[in-house]
Formats: structure tokens, C-alpha cells, sequence
């Protein structure tokens, strides 16, 4: 696995070089910003949150004069505003600075707000694949990293499968019509691993289980 950091200048959107010869790109895309608010940055539970403290401020009552008491719960409301924003905020910036692209050869992942790395994740390197759909067909697509390879998961937060983190699993966060790049991706590694391929036999796509992160590419 090869990464780049801080590059400043692309040879393409999302390329820190040229493609090789016999490469191409198969798919790009970002993140929906609103998917990766809730979904990562869990803003609603957030705000939840926030309105139970205010709340709970509130029905404490007046301490000392009415006017210290509604100017502490203003105070108080202006802050966990603030503080919700911000959020929104980090969510926004973080898709806007993120972009994936699908290749016939790698999958690589643009991530970063301040230092931007770009992870190069070749499809030879991949063991599997899981997709995780969502509402209006935006989901997420997790990889599985053959054999020793590993990766930070602090390096790939929030591109990263929740919960994974012993074995971290580099994830496409919020992807629009996710189970169409899931095509795209099973069949690019196809292509790419005809050895592994024909010695596993043609096997068909695994059904659903209760997971809610489902099994959809079949690449072990």
C-alpha cells in the first residue's frame, strides 16, 4: 500500500500522478456530506444531546434573579449552537476534501482537511469487500486488506468501518447509487485477480445475512 501526503498539485482530480499505460478510471466520487454528518459525525444524536442539557438547565429554575436566568440558558443555547455547527461544519469539509476513485487496477482514497493523504489500495491487495446501503441508494463500501497488510485507523477516521478497530477497514463513506460501484469494484478485481479467480470457481454474490454491513463482493 502506497501513500502520498500533502501533495499540492494533481495530475488529475484525485491522481497525485498520471495514470499508467492501460489504466483507466472507472468511477469517481465524494461523499454526500449529509450521509457523513449523521451517519459519522452522528450530528442528531448530537443535537439531542444538547437539547436534554438545555433542558435540564432550564427546569433547574431561577437561582438567583430572572434576568441572570435567561441570560445564562441564552448563553448556554448560543454555545451548543455553535458547537452543532462546527460539526455540520467538520462533516461539510470533509467530504468536500475527499475524493474516491475506482480504477481497472486500485481503488485510491484523496482524504484529509489539513494534511491530505492519498492512500493507493491495489485491487491484487484486496481480500474482500462489504457494502452497507442507506436511504436513496447512499451507502458505504468497506475493503478488506489481504493477508498482513494494515492501516491506522486515526489515519483513515472518518473513511474508516466503524467498529474495526483491530483489523481497520478503509471505507467509501456516503456513496451515491453504492451498490452500482460495488458492481463496478467486483468486477474490476475480477479482472485484475484471474488467478485467484479461477481457483475459486464462479461463486455467486453472498446473500443477505444480519449484518447490516452485507457481504457483496466475493474476493477470498
Amino acid at each position: 500500500m502506497n501513500a502520498v501526503h500533502e501533495h499540492e498539485f494533481e495530475a488529475a482530480p484525485g491522481l497525485p500522478e498520471p495514470l499508467p499505460a492501460g489504466e483507466r478510471v472507472l468511477w469517481q466520487g465524494a461523499p454526500e456530506w449529509r450521509t457523513l454528518a449523521t451517519q459519522v459525525f452522528h450530528v442528531r444524536g448530537v443535537a439531542l444531546y444538547l437539547l436534554v442539557m438545555l433542558a435540564l438547565q432550564a427546569s433547574a429554575g431561577v437561582t438567583t434573579t430572572a434576568a441572570a436566568y435567561w441570560q445564562g440558558l441564552a448563553v448556554s443555547g448560543v454555545l451548543a449552537l455553535v458547537a452543532w455547527g462546527v460539526l455540520c461544519w467538520w462533516a461539510w469539509l470533509s467530504a468536500r476534501t475527499t475524493l474516491y476513485t475506482l480504477t481497472n487496477k486500485r481503488v485510491v482514497m484523496r482524504i484529509g482537511i489539513v494534511l491530505t493523504l492519498t492512500l493507493n489500495l491495489p485491487l491484487r491487495r484486496l481480500a474482500g469487500a462489504a457494502v452497507r446501503p442507506g436511504a436513496n441508494g447512499v451507502g458505504d463500501l468497506s475493503l478488506t486488506l489481504a493477508g498482513d497488510d494494515r492501516m491506522g485507523w486515526l489515519h483513515l477516521w472518518p473513511h474508516a468501518r466503524a467498529w474495526r478497530l483491530k483489523q481497520p477497514e478503509p471505507s467509501l463513506r456516503g456513496v451515491a447509487d453504492v451498490q452500482r460501484v460495488a458492481r463496478l469494484l467486483q468486477q474490476a478485481w475480477r479482472v485484475a485477480n484471474p488467478d485467484v479467480v479461477a481457483s475459486l470457481g464462479e461463486q455467486p454474490e453472498a446473500s443477505p445475512s444480519g449484518d447490516a454491513q452485507q457481504p457483496t463482493v466475493v474476493m477470498s
